[in-house]
């Protein structure tokens, strides 16, 4: 590898995960046979707050103490993951009532908008190695692997990363990243730590999860949200996201409740406040469903002008929906809202000139 033979900073990025871990420990090894400075790496983690499992930031000091490693801990300033969501929803809510959106909008992240990995690592990872490292090349280490899902099966071992270091750059920052174990199975994984007794989060050996994420992710089975709703610390973090889901009538998961993963760790009034919730759901999904069909947001929305009866639809299915989440019903009728269009086509005319 020509950028550790030429002492390229190495970052670590460490979750608690097996991934992870595995990763760092099998690219030190190797950094160690080819004589990179041991003073030119650093462990990395950026810490979710509230959505993480209680035990993670622990769990990384660590692993980053095992492998031998200084360990920087970043997190984004505007607030934690369990913040994002509900920011999404205020944000949302705000939108939908100065009808800028066709549909309300959810708090929560999803497959298409994994706000975890983008916005809270990523996007804080980068600028802070960009920053701290100005005019060096550095590499990321990031354990990800192709038998984890469909859309990482063409992942490369290794890529020029460009998002925060542009070519041609004045101060001549590089940056890559480095998948180590690209082609490994999560029996090579667990192989890897047994036999070099690297530590293991309790997620996967006190609760039997298959992958450690959140302490609730988006994108988690049945068996990982049940399982750690097992874990003593992540019970407080399991009914605020179920207030969440309670006063927003979002359904964590697009097939699942969370509140339905564990209702008896819920206090009875949450539990009416859900059902209430859940309720609530089914009504916006009927109206949403109601509304003209050619005019659902797409790129560029809105696509045309409503008709008068078209608009009046619109109008009709809006007035409830705001009314649950206390907005205002700015655009109460049919010529209210196609002057609302009116309003919004003019703009994307004026920004396609």
């Amino acid at each position: 590898m020509a950028a550790a033979r030429h002492g390229a900073w190495f970052a670590f990025n460490l979750s608690g995960g097996k991934d992870s871990t595995a990763s760092a420990h099998a690219a030190i090894t190797l950094l160690d046979a080819l004589g990179h400075p041991r003073d030119r790496r650093i462990a990395i983690h950026a810490d979710l707050g509230r959505a993480e499992w209680r035990s993670t930031p622990a769990m990384v000091a660590a692993i980053a103490d095992r492998l031998g490693i200084p360990l920087l801990v970043v997190s984004r300033s505007a607030g934690d993951m369990v913040a994002r969501w509900e920011q999404r929803f205020l944000s949302g809510k705000r939108r939908y009532e100065a009808l800028e959106t066709y549909n309300l909008i959810g708090p929560w992240s999803s497959a298409s908008l994994r706000f975890c990995t983008s916005e809270l690592k990523v996007q804080v990872i980068g600028p802070e190695l960009a920053r701290r490292y100005r005019g060096e090349t550095i590499v990321s280490v990031i354990g990800l692997r192709r038998d984890e899902s469909p859309s990482r099966r063409s992942t490369p071992i290794s890529r020029s990363d460009e998002r925060f270091a542009k070519p041609g750059n004045a101060a001549g920052t590089r940056m890559l990243s480095w998948h180590p174990a690209i082609d490994w199975s999560a029996d090579d994984v667990f192989g890897i730590h047994a036999r070099h007794g690297l530590p293991l989060h309790e997620a996967y050996v006190r609760y039997r999860t298959t992958r450690l994420s959140c302490a609730f992710c988006v994108l988690a089975s049945a068996h990982d949200l049940a399982a750690s709703t097992k874990a003593p610390g992540n019970v407080d973090v399991f009914r605020h996201l179920v207030s969440i889901e309670a006063y927003s009538a979002f359904s964590f998961q697009p097939q699942r409740w969370l509140a339905d993963v564990a209702p008896r760790l819920l206090p009875a009034a949450l539990l009416r406040d859900i059902a209430c919730a859940k309720l609530r759901a089914h009504e916006r999904r009927t109206l949403e469903a109601a509304m003209p069909p050619g005019l659902r947001f797409v790129k560029g929305w809105p696509p045309r002008m409503p008709s008068l009866a078209e608009a009046s639809l619109i109008a009709k299915a809006r007035a409830p929906i705001l009314a649950h989440h206390g907005l205002a019903n700015l655009f109460s009728g049919a010529a209210a809202v196609q002057a609302r269009f009116a309003d919004h086509l003019a703009v994307k005319a004026e920004r396609s000139r």
